[in-house]
């Protein structure tokens, strides 16, 4: 009996089930009224009635409502039934249109979105698709009491599901650069999303917008595991995101459908290395270069050698021997007048003419000392006067980017017309140490959760958060305590904001900076299993979901900002992997401000609260009991840092100044008896030599002061050091010259000063002047820094040489005569007894490199390693100058143990996408016309080649463009606001508003009307006068869950329009990847203008466009970065237009002796080269800061080079090496201790700056600068003179011939007589081919007596 029982019943339930399971009949119909398992919502959650009924005919309004809402089950007039009442209708509308305002970009996705929620609610149908697993009794607002649907099952194939999935996987949201997707997938986000997981997100009830619980079942075809007998799963057909609907809709965009797009040519890769022979190109250049050179050299020797060989065979047979007093062996021949060349004319003319003069110049000066100096002083002083009005620039952008470049142009242009980009003060926070831990969820299973990522920091975070935000300080510009809320950045409230319209970015704006949404906690019960719920749960959620306003979660928390935005995770925490943000090692703290201009009263109370931010941070720094370790920075803290150190490295300065005072009124002294110490010491001279190197620098500095040309601090630092470099030499050189000289019987000792200016002079003023017009011509740079330093540098040393003539010879003049008078030195009243000797003062140095430098460094072999070593240096530096960094990274502008160098580091390791970028339209395209929306948008019916749409192709290789995440675009938006499908764009039905734009958050009711009709293609183009009228409204739309499509906040200040209502500038913000060197940035730029110049060039190509009209990428770091995409080849040009005046005045000062000249600028290219070279190797990047060395040591070598070259051409000694010798022996100690020696303990002394550019910048490279400086001055020169150098001078011996025969008429000057030299003994020991080029041989003579070579040696033919 019980069998029988138990068969009827089972017969019973499958004969009800498959009657439950029938076409034609609905399994729920009509509302029954509010769900009560769901609490907070964000639409109403209304459940439907239980009604196992026929599906009803629809017609009339229902009807219309049906084919509106739902047309895929339009079966036209008659034929149509369906499973919703006309309340289901337009309950389903409201939230189709929630969702279609995120995915109506693309048609197919949208019909796919809204085709299955239709079949689950009104299919005729219903009861075959849906299974009713959960109803409860519900009352309605009547009273009513009715069983209610709150769960179900709906079945549909995988084929369907999949196809629908995928039509909507890339959808994109213009606004943040994120996928419609990810705000529809919950705590899986876009990334992790699948079919199964987006559905269930449609099906959860917990999240604010299903109004039950659906579980959805994807079965595959032909499968009927698990499927209820008479259930059929919907199998209807989705469309493809690259195919049309058949309500009109066209395919989807390239950007939400990967399916619809073009072949992209790839983008060009960057150039690989330059190889040859399989190996490194330059390095073989190099080796190959180094080659030539060697062989070139080796030839020049065998060549001289036999020409050498040949003239002495020929010469042999005509000379006659002879032997001087001291039995040496002297060559020697009479000067023909018709030998003498128009050069060694001109040579002449041009010495004795200068020579004359500064003589003339030096006695006048040296007779009138206290004169002199006085109008110095008041010369000095008229010019200095205009220090009164200095300026001092401090500004990086004014320093270093020129006011016409194209990044200061395009930054001028942008923060015209939207305003300069926002202050941002930051922290980085860590929590080193701390351990992880896993935590069980119940709704997203075991995740791991780092140290960091604990409520107690989270918690100890906000309240840190909260302290900032709470400042407030007296503000004289406002004349009341101001706060946070007067300067922040306020995006969704910019008029008046209230601190918690202020944007702040940080973790706990996930629940809303509120103690009570982190302490939050709640049972939730999930497949059977009930867990405790907390803040982890939450934060898991928003972090994959932030654009949410109510997590999946029975917390029912929103995800938003409590400033009304969404805080993406990668401006919330740092340093992870992937997506797994849980594991950040990094919390991220953002306070954004307006950037006011400097006029503006508001920019000192931004910089008065960044100060307090500061002392808020720095004291928390130092709070023993704070669990962070973290990094921290204020926009003001750059210049701030910069600032510091520069005040605190200034006593370097000073004892660098110090120190080369000191080594100068030493080394200047005589030092022949200790009982003369005081007497013949140059303590004074000292000081008077640097008391000219100032009076010249602030000169220079007031004169450029009175018209305007504002300094810097690079020039306080730069300009003394190399005027002092100059100025030094050029005093040793003068007073080693006056102490080595004797004075003539009967010479005044102002004749003596004059006549010693007039011999050393000329080689002054060819240094001073190939110099000072080096600078002017550096001036020709186009970044400011290098611009200004080189005027003042320039000036500087021309005033140096001017007051060098003057002021110091007076000085000299003035000294000379105490030492005559035997006063001592600062005490003049004092004499001493003891009488200075007669002899001329060598002092040590001279001897030293007479008798032991000179005869070694000129010996033959060691001539030969000399010139293969030096051309190893050229051929070696050539090859590493072709790998020298350029660029300048941000950290080296910062002091050592500045908290920017800890900010800069943490930068680098945990943020995880880059600054923004901006592309910046200018004036001159029509943006109202369908042909000028589709050039810039991407959604349906846009271009496939459209601004934004090049942007995203840009950014689907970030690696090679720099761009991490595609730009917004408000265009798009603006058109998807506009759609009728959405309740963004309405307007007013009736009342004394209708025809008025009506909030999206008013009742339908009285807002019936659509702002654009539906498009009959899907593809909707407002008209020009629609597009006029409501972009407005749409920039100021609060955006909300009505309406996420509004522009305020997001785009408000992305449209400038002009008085006649023309789109004058817009801009579309993507993001660069993260940029951690100044070689990132600077690659980033150029690829960001290759993009801009593409996108400029296609949008030129529609109708009425302006031939100027350009698109610009902006970002804030482009004025600074600029400058290495140029700075190679105007190095190149400024340190070129430095050379050629080097070249020039010595050629013409010596009297347009070209060889002289040109190995004058040989020389110096090599110092130069050697020193890009040395840079390479010890990491000194090249830069505006190292190009300014660059010129400068330019100018340094001109000192090192030209006195040299030039004492080498006025030697009359019969052999190049002889006369290498004399120039080194005699010009080389003088540079050795002028330029060298006066350097090196200034620069040694900068080592111990703070400052790290100083450390590498002014030490580092002026030491390379100086020391190979002095090597190719010192030990180059003279081999490369005693190979290559000028011979003698046929006019000087000429006259020196004609001297010695009216000095001596006995000996009769005829062709075949013997000549004497005044002052010279000619030995012609040198092996033959350092005399190929040679002065002439001369025939063998008695030498004159010892006694009359003495008075010749007094003769003065210049």
């Amino acid at each position: 009996m019980r069998r029988v029982a138990a068969l009827i019943t089972f017969l019973t339930c499958t004969v009800l089930s498959q009657s439950e399971h029938q076409p034609g009949y609905c399994a729920f119909y009509e509302e029954c009224g509010r769900n009560p398992l769901v609490g907070a919502a964000l639409i109403p959650p209304i459940v439907p009635c239980r009604n196992y009924s026929r599906a009803r005919e629809l017609t009339g309004n229902h009807y219309r409502k049906l084919k509106e809402v739902c047309p895929v089950l339009d079966k036209g007039v008659g034929s149509t039934f369906a499973c919703c009442s006309m309340k289901q209708l337009s309950s389903l509308e409201i939230s189709l249109t929630l969702s279609k305002a995120l995915l109506v970009r693309c048609p197919s996705c949208a019909e796919n979105f809204a085709h299955l929620h239709c079949i689950n609610t009104c299919s005729p149908n219903q009861s075959q698709t849906v299974k009713v697993t959960k109803v409860m009794n519900v009352t309605n607002n009547l009273g009513i009491t009715r069983e209610a649907v709150v769960e179900y099952q709906a079945y549909l194939t995988t084929s369907f599901a999949d196809t629908a999935f995928q039509s909507c996987q890339n959808v994109r949201i213009p606004a943040t650069g994120g996928f419609a997707i990810a705000t529809m997938c919950g705590r899986y986000g876009a990334k992790l999303c699948t079919p199964q997981r987006w559905y269930d997100f449609q099906g959860d009830s917990s999240n604010g917008l299903a109004p039950l619980d659906i579980d959805f079942r994807l079965i595959n075809e032909g499968e009927t595991e698990g499927v209820p007998e008479g259930v059929i799963p919907y199998r209807g057909r989705a469309f493809r995101c690259n195919e049309t609907t058949p309500s009109g809709g066209q395919v989807c965009s390239c950007q939400d459908c990967k399916g619809s797009c073009p072949a992209v040519p790839p983008l060009p890769l960057p150039p690989g290395p330059f190889r040859l022979l399989g190996t490194d190109g330059l390095l073989v250049i190099s080796i190959i270069l180094f080659c030539l050179l060697v062989f070139s050299f080796l030839f020049f020797l065998l060549v001289s050698c036999h020409v050498e060989s040949q003239k002495k065979q020929d010469e042999e047979k005509e000379k006659r021997k002879s032997k001087d007093q001291n039995c040496n062996e002297v060559n020697q021949r009479l000067i023909r007048p018709s030998e003498v060349t128009c050069a060694d004319k001109n040579s002449m003319a041009a010495q004795a003419f200068l020579s004359s003069v500064f003589q003339t110049w030096g006695t006048l000066m040296a007779t009138y000392p206290l004169t002199v100096l006085l109008v110095s002083a008041v010369v000095v002083a008229a010019f200095a006067a205009g220090l009164m009005s200095i300026e001092l620039t401090t500004d990086p952008v004014e320093l270093w980017s020129a006011p016409d470049s194209r990044a200061r142009r395009e930054k001028d242009f942008h923060d015209k017309h939207f305003g300069p980009f926002f202050r941002t003060n930051q922290l980085i926070l860590t929590a080193p140490g701390r351990k992880g831990h896993i935590y069980d969820s119940l709704l997203f299973g075991a995740q791991n959760f780092s140290g960091l990522v604990s409520k107690e920091l989270i918690i100890e975070m906000l309240l840190l958060q909260k302290q900032i935000q709470n400042i407030e300080f007296w503000s004289e510009d406002l004349n009341r305590t101001a706060s946070l809320k007067d300067v922040c950045f306020a995006p969704l409230n910019p008029n008046n904001s209230s601190q918690t319209d202020c944007a702040v970015n940080s973790l706990p704006q996930y629940f809303q900076n509120s103690l009570d949404n982190i302490n939050a906690k709640v049972n939730m019960t999930k497949l059977g299993e009930t867990k405790e719920v907390d803040w982890r749960d939450h934060l898991i959620y928003c972090l994959n979901s932030p654009l949410s306003f109510k997590d999946s979660t029975k917390l029912g928390l929103s995800c938003m900002a409590d400033y009304g935005a969404p805080v993406f995770p990668f401006l919330a925490v740092g340093g992870y992997q992937g997506d797994e943000y849980t594991e950040a090692e990094a919390f991220i703290l953002t306070f954004s401000l307006n950037n006011y201009p400097r006029t503006n009263v508001k920019y000192n109370v931004a910089m008065q609260w960044e100060n307090e931010f500061l002392k808020i941070v720095q004291d928390y720094q130092r709070d023993p009991t704070a669990n962070f370790t973290f990094a921290y920075m204020a926009e003001r803290s750059l210049e701030d840092e910069i600032n510091r150190t520069t005040a605190e490295d200034i006593p370097i300065f000073m004892i660098s100044y110090a120190v080369i005072f000191v080594y100068i009124a030493v080394a200047l002294g005589e030092y022949s008896s200790w009982r003369r110490i005081l007497v013949d010491s140059k303590f004074l001279v000292g000081l008077g030599g640097i008391l000219v190197v100032a009076c010249s620098v602030l000169a220079s500095m007031g004169f450029y002061s009175w018209i305007g040309i504002p300094s810097s601090l690079v020039i306080l630092q730069v300009v003394p050091f190399l005027v002092l470099a100059v100025g030094a030499d050029n005093i040793f050189i003068f007073v080693l010259e006056y102490q080595r000289d004797v004075r003539k019987p009967g010479e005044k000792r102002e004749q003596q000063i004059g006549r010693v200016l007039g011999n050393v002079a000329p080689s002054m003023l060819l240094c001073s002047l190939s110099e000072s017009v080096c600078f002017f011509l550096g001036a020709l740079s186009t970044m400011p820094a290098v611009k200004t330093f080189a005027l003042y540098a320039a000036l500087a040393v021309l005033m140096d040489f001017v007051l060098q003539m003057t002021a110091f010879v007076a000085l000299l003049s003035l000294d000379a005569r105490r030492q005559d008078n035997n006063r001592c030195e600062l005490l003049c009243c004092v004499t001493v007894a003891t009488q200075k000797s007669d002899k001329p003062y060598e002092g040590f140095l001279l001897p030293l490199m007479r008798k032991y430098y000179a005869p070694v460094l000129l010996n033959r072999y060691m001539r030969f390693t000399v010139m293969v070593v030096f051309l190893f240096m050229f051929s070696g530096s050539v090859y590493l100058m072709f790998n020298v960094t350029v660029g300048l990274d941000q950290e080296l502008a910062m002091p050592k143990g500045s908290y920017m160098l800890d900010y800069f580091q943490y930068l680098y390791k945990y943020l995880e996408v880059g600054v923004p970028v901006y592309f910046v339209t200018k004036p001159g395209f029509n943006f109202t016309t369908v042909e000028g929306m589709n050039a810039v948008c991407s959604s349906v019916g846009c271009d496939q080649f459209s601004l934004t749409q090049k942007i995203q192709y840009a950014a689907n290789h970030p690696e090679l463009s720099y761009i991490g995440i595609s730009a917004n675009s408000w265009v798009d938006d603006f058109i998807d606001w506009l759609n009728p499908g959405s309740r963004c764009c309405r307007l007013y039905s009736f009342g004394p508003n209708a025809g008025k734009f009506c909030p999206a958050d008013k009742s339908s009711l009285i807002c019936g009307r659509k702002c654009v009709p539906k498009p009959p293609n899907s593809v909707l183009r407002p008209t020009v006068e629609q597009f006029n009228r409501f972009l407005p409204k749409f920039l100021g739309n609060r955006p909300d869950l009505q309406c996420p499509k509004g522009g305020l906040g997001a785009y408000d200040t992305a449209v400038v329009k002009d008085d006649r209502g023309e789109i004058i500038a817009s801009r579309f913000m993507a993001y660069h990847t993260p940029l951690s060197n100044s070689q990132e940035f600077t690659a980033a730029l150029l690829r960001a203008r290759e993009l801009a110049s593409d996108i400029t060039e296609g949008m030129k190509r529609i109708n009425g466009t302006s031939p100027d009209f350009e698109v610009f990428p902006y970002t804030v770091t482009n004025v600074f970065y600029e400058q290495y995409l140029t700075i190679v080849p105007e190095g190149l040009l400024n340190i070129s237009l430095c050379l050629l005046p080097t070249f020039i005045v010595c050629c013409l000062l010596l009297g347009l002796d070209l060889r002289s000249g040109l190995l004058n600028l040989i020389t110096i290219v090599m110092i130069t080269v050697d020193t890009v070279g040395v840079m390479t190797l010890w990491e000194i990047h090249y830069n505006a800061v190292a190009l300014i060395n660059l010129v400068t040591a330019v100018g340094i070598s001109v000192e090192f080079v030209s006195h040299m070259t030039r004492s080498f051409a006025l030697s009359m000694k019969p052999s190049r090496v002889e006369r290498a010798k004399e120039a080194t022996a005699n010009m080389g100690s003088a540079v050795f201790a002028g330029v060298a020696m006066t350097n090196l303990p200034g620069i040694l002394v900068l080592a111990f700056a703070k400052a790290q550019l100083i450390q590498i910048f002014f030490f580092r490279l002026n030491l390379v600068i100086t020391l190979l400086g002095m090597a190719h001055g010192l030990i180059f020169l003279p081999v490369v003179l005693s190979y290559f150098g000028p011979g003698v001078n046929k006019a000087v011996l000429l006259q020196i011939q004609q001297a010695q025969a009216k000095t001596h008429p006995e000996l009769e000057l005829t062709d075949h007589m013997r000549q004497f030299y005044d002052n010279m003994c000619y030995e012609v020991t040198e092996e033959p081919h350092s005399d190929a080029a040679e002065a002439p041989e001369y025939n063998k003579g008695q030498a004159p007596n010892r006694q009359h070579k003495q008075e010749e040696e007094k003769i003065d033919f210049f």
